[in-house]
């Protein structure tokens, strides 16, 4: 029983970085009605900044806040350059764009920084403590907090704020948000700035675990891409569920079904898509679309 607890708690930590992802893909989802597959070349872009930060005498913590800071106003750039030129046109066109900004991102990374992998430093100690006999690492605790807290922040921001609001009613209801008054180009802007910095605090939560290389984040993405249809990709709580959920299902399963080890995980992930796919196409908190004929 210790190990199985020991094994929800990592499943947790790597669940709260799927979220994270997994929330950053749902924005964008919702302003565009695309899925930007260059999330996680972006989110490992920001993270080699991190580092550079660093390496330059900057603390983790500063250097964490100052990334988040690039990473928005980097999501911002994208949008206002490579985006908005193509937000009218089909939907595929949209999505080869997103794919050309995963080839160029992850070129431009290995062409700064190298291909080398890297080790990333931890603003968590390993140590691990005990609590009714389980030992639970500190490290994994604080990458749930973290995540997590950017989650509720991000959430208590469109719930709460008149620029949390008016960025919810433009990816709803983009023309009627316009007749308001609401600038909803500059509202999605703001969303892809968004997702970037959630996307920045995945891969600088993510890298002291799997180290730090242009590809780190390819398998994550594809992970929170699963969390995101499992939870609803239209649902933003619903990523949440769906990454925390993920994570704790995919670390069970390659404690106790050994051949679903290593990197069988991501056949795992691959195989949660098709199967969400398949039973419940809008997810567990997804709105079902209903068209009347």
């Amino acid at each position: 029983m210790a190990e199985f607890w020991q094994q929800v708690v990592a499943g947790l930590a790597s669940g709260g970085i799927y979220a994270s992802l997994a929330l950053a893909v749902v924005l964008i989802y919702r302003s565009t009605g695309v899925i930007n597959f260059a999330q996680g070349e972006m989110a490992t872009f920001a993270t080699y900044l991190a580092l550079t930060f660093m390496n330059h005498g900057f603390s983790f913590w500063p250097a964490f806040w100052l990334t988040l800071a690039c990473a928005f106003v980097g999501g911002v750039a994208i949008e206002r350059v490579v985006i908005r030129p193509v937000e009218n046109r089909p939907v595929l066109t949209v999505v080869i764009v997103t794919i050309g900004l995963l080839i160029l991102i992850n070129g431009l990374t290995s062409w700064i920084w190298g291909g080398a992998v890297r080790k990333f430093p931890s603003p968590f100690s390993t140590r691990p403590i005990h609590v009714a006999g389980v030992a639970f690492s500190i490290q994994d605790i604080g990458i749930i907090g973290v995540c997590l807290t950017a989650v509720v922040v991000l959430g208590l921001f469109f719930r709460f704020t008149k620029l949390g609001l008016a960025l919810r009613a433009a990816a709803l209801n983009p023309g009627a948000s316009r007749l308001v008054g609401v600038r909803v180009s500059w509202m999605l802007a703001l969303g892809w700035g968004l997702a970037a910095a959630l996307g920045a605090v995945s891969g600088m939560m993510v890298a002291p675990v799997v180290f730090l290389d242009p590809n780190m984040m390819q398998g994550i993405l594809l992970y929170a891409l699963a969390a995101a249809v499992l939870g609803g990709i239209d649902s933003p709580l619903g990523a949440v569920v769906g990454g925390l959920t993920l994570g704790v299902l995919l670390n069970l399963l390659g404690t106790y079904v050994s051949t679903l080890g290593g990197e069988m995980r991501l056949v795992a992930g691959l195989a949660v898509i098709l199967a969400v796919l398949i039973v419940r196409p809008a997810g567990l908190l997804g709105k079902t679309a209903v068209r009347r004929v």
